[in-house]
């Protein structure tokens, strides 16, 4: 068998990367090793509840409205999306609870309520991350990315100032509000990208403003319908997709690549690869001899519960965070000592709020998220999960969830060393590298490989980082460098 491109991994990358591609005219084939596409955008399905595994919030959809159009269709004819309002609601353990809206004056309301004086607070920083938007976004969202070279040019050296590099996001957050809350809520910004609000740079300050300025929204049926939709377009344009399908290793001949090898001996020949898997897993299990890892600090990974539930409860809305009580603390104990919190920040998705199909009648779908350790630095997982369960039950009941256990009527559980597992990530890091010093965004793996011609990088593992318009637009990317070597317009 031969074809243009193999895709190694049906991540949303790798399906972003597929469609660009068959769109320009390639011959694709998708190998992937699981039993379905989507890589950490999966899917549970028990007993009428239906489970995504993976991101729970769809923001920036021009990324996915754009890559429809790339195929000939539109993400109106594809999915449902709507808007979710209030964004998150959060709620502290003395029982003071503050919703996150995209409508500014509600939320200018929302924040009087904390703290008054941060009103004006909130309309400084919301020019102040605007600002960082600017300076950042066309360079580092809209074009392909090569490496930090293509960061030092005379743009990002004339906005260095502007993109706020050398203070962390909470010392950033400190100039604009008085109340620790506004500070806590603002600062979870950086956890979307597995860093921490007290070390990851102040730049990740837009992430806040994209949330508020272009909103988050939710697809009707659950996210995992974006994997559907993807998988169907990029079927339309002739993209094969084998699914339980293994790559033992890249086929190499004099300095490019040639094509695959698959875990059952038997080989597909291809002029280029994208490979929608981690870069260190390439580096040192798919490469003919064993390469250096790339450089970079493994995010954290998640504790993750998810829970059928009889009733509703008054409390969640679509998003909820539960926050504990000392937010330095906790990461200090994921990223510093590299062990579970004690006191740990408890998320809840509970889509059943905003769409009822996703679970039977009078009872909810939880999805529960708790930041917690990679596997390289805390490696007790499968003995501690039992404990960290009754832990964080513990946590939600105590907090505004009672008598939640009586309640359950289904349950699954993926700790770190399971996500580790099932989707081939370093450590079970759910977000790639993380971004805990002023340039590690920048220095993320580029698309195109080095080293060995013809290979390319999709996916979280690589720029510009996790989440589902980050990975699509890395796809993207990946398939317009591949484009541009071969003399193709991208």
């Amino acid at each position: 068998m031969t074809t243009d491109t193999i895709v190694i991994g049906g991540g949303l990358g790798g399906l972003a990367a597929a469609i660009t591609l068959a769109a320009a005219g390639h011959s694709v084939s998708i190998i992937e090793q699981l039993d379905r596409v989507g890589g950490k955008l999966n899917l549970v399905e028990v007993a009428g509840f239906s489970f995504d595994t993976g991101p729970s919030l769809l923001t920036m959809p021009w990324v996915l409205r754009e890559l429809f159009a790339t195929a000939g269709t539109s993400l109106e004819a594809e999915l449902t999306i709507e808007p979710v309002d209030p964004l998150c609601r959060y709620v502290w353990s003395d029982g003071t609870v503050f919703d996150m809206t995209p409508h500014l004056p509600r939320l200018a309301a929302e924040i009087a309520r904390l703290e008054p004086a941060d009103v004006a607070g909130f309309s400084r920083f919301l020019g102040y991350t605007a600002q960082i938007y600017d300076a950042v976004a066309e360079p580092f969202l809209a074009r392909p990315f090569r490496g930090l070279r293509d960061m030092v040019n005379q743009r990002m050296l004339r906005d260095s100032l502007r993109i706020d590099p050398l203070r962390t996001v909470d010392q950033s957050l400190r100039t604009f509000f008085r109340s620790p809350r506004l500070r806590q809520v603002f600062g979870r910004y950086a956890t979307y990208n597995g860093s921490s609000p007290f070390r990851a740079p102040a730049t990740f300050n837009l992430i806040s403003y994209v949330e508020l300025t272009q909103g988050g929204w939710h697809v009707r049926g659950g996210m995992y319908q974006i994997a559907r939709a993807l998988e169907r377009t990029a079927r339309r344009l002739g993209v094969e997709i084998h699914t339980g399908v293994a790559v033992s290793r890249i086929v190499e001949r004099d300095g490019a690549v040639a094509g695959v090898q698959l875990a059952d001996g038997s080989s597909i020949a291809a002029r280029t690869i994208v490979a929608n898997v981690d870069p260190r897993i390439v580096a040192e299990r798919l490469r003919a001899t064993p390469q250096p890892r790339p450089a970079g600090e493994l995010s954290y990974s998640g504790f993750v519960l998810m829970l059928g539930v009889r009733g509703v409860d008054p409390l969640l809305r679509h998003h909820t965070i539960f926050f504990s009580d000392d937010y330095r603390r906790e990461f200090d104990a994921i990223v510093g000592r590299g062990v579970p919190a004690e006191d740990p920040t408890v998320y809840v998705c509970a889509p059943s709020v905003s769409d009822p199909s996703v679970a039977p009648p009078d009872h909810s779908n939880l999805f529960i998220l708790v930041n917690a350790p990679h596997t390289g630095q805390y490696a007790r997982w499968p003995a501690e999960a039992a404990r960290y369960r009754e832990l964080v039950l513990d946590r939600l009941e105590r907090n505004g969830l009672a008598g939640l256990r009586g309640r359950i009527v289904v349950e699954r559980m993926l700790t770190p060393h399971d996500l580790e597992q099932r989707y081939a990530a370093p450590g079970g890091a759910i977000y790639g590298l993380a971004s805990n010093n002023p340039f590690a965004a920048f220095l993320r793996p580029a698309q195109r490989a080095a080293g060995l011609r013809g290979l390319y990088f999709a996916g979280g593992g690589t720029h510009p980082g996790g989440g589902i318009p980050l990975v699509l637009l890395s796809g993207r990317a990946a398939a317009q460098h591949l484009l541009a070597d071969a003399g193709q317009t991208p």
